[in-house]
């Protein structure tokens, strides 16, 4: 691939967003029905809530994510426009049926667990997360369940409190490139706290695959976004994807830079290269994006397998 195409990584290209980064509005009768369906139970996604651009793709292939442990971060991310507060230990005790519940109005085949940061509980959240996927799994064995999940302050008792709990993928997200990390993340986040977390899994339970996501727009430059990705590969991660920043507000970090498609195409072949099982790459693409998708593959990885042995 020609390198000249990329040598913008980092710099400024403010000329408004690019057309891409328009997508159509979720429609059509499975998406109404499951709209409607899931007001009638009283449940949520976070793709309603966070207004999702990949929000009808996601749903039509029975692929969706729920927010838990209350919508209110005891972190302040600058690039995050969820709510900043103290919870005070409060969590609804019925997420864990609501979760299951959601798998069957849905008819989910794929369930990604999500939530803010709790640092007002003593384990962080770990074992209600623990006992929402030991829920599913128990309902619903032929679901698989991904978590998206806090650090947990990668304190190894609590992330064995997670792991045990056998979800299908541990996801926690890097977001951005080492020098960048305290400017966009929260001060008690850290890029060698994820590294460390993200590692504590693949080492010791390595039938659970690790997954990651990069924001990129906000300044960082090829050279450090391979080298997150070649520390990311150091830990064993097996699965990254990239996102376009999207400035929520004016309050929050101004985009950088608005990346071409070419230039996600790049990095996820950079990816490839390096050892990664399964990348996303795309301005629209978010942490829970195609998160099915793994699954797909590795079944495809399995059928050659077999065909391979006969």
């Amino acid at each position: 691939m020609n390198e000249t195409k990329f040598t913008k990584y980092g710099k400024k290209n403010l000329t408004g967003k690019p057309r891409y980064l328009k997508t159509k509005i979720p429609k059509g009768d499975n998406y109404k029905a499951i709209k409607k369906e899931l007001r009638d139970k009283n449940l949520f996604t976070v793709c309603e809530e966070a207004r999702c651009p990949n929000l009808g793709e996601c749903w039509d292939a029975r692929t969706a994510t729920m927010m838990v442990m209350g919508d209110t971060c005891t972190r302040a991310c600058k690039f995050c426009h969820v709510k900043t507060g103290n919870p005070k230990g409060w969590l609804d005790e019925s997420e864990p049926m609501k979760a299951s519940e959601m798998v069957q109005t849905m008819g989910l085949k794929y369930l990604v667990i999500t939530s803010v940061d709790r640092d007002d509980l003593e384990d962080y959240g770990a074992s209600h997360f623990a006992a929402i996927v030991n829920q599913v799994n128990a309902d619903h064995p032929e679901v698989k369940v991904e978590v998206l999940i806090p650090d947990f302050n990668a304190e190894e008792m609590h992330m064995r409190t997670l792991a045990e709990s056998k979800p299908f993928v541990i996801a926690q997200n890097m977001e951005t490139v080492r020098r960048l990390t305290h400017q966009v993340r929260d001060r008690r986040a850290g890029y060698d706290k994820t590294l460390k977390a993200l590692e504590f899994y693949a080492k010791n339970y390595s039938d659970i695959a690790t997954k990651t996501s990069l924001m990129v727009g906000l300044g960082e430059t090829k050279e450090e976004l391979v080298e997150c990705m070649q520390d990311l590969r150091s830990v064993g991660v097996k699965i990254i994807t990239f996102g376009q920043y999207l400035r929520p507000t004016l309050a929050h970090l101004e985009v950088q830079k608005y990346y071409e498609l070419a230039e996600f195409e790049h990095l996820k072949k950079i990816a490839y290269d390096l050892g990664f099982e399964f990348v996303a790459s795309g301005p629209m693409v978010r942490s829970s994006y195609k998160a099915a998708e793994y699954l797909e593959f590795l079944n495809t990885q399995l059928e050659e397998s077999i065909q391979w042995q006969k």
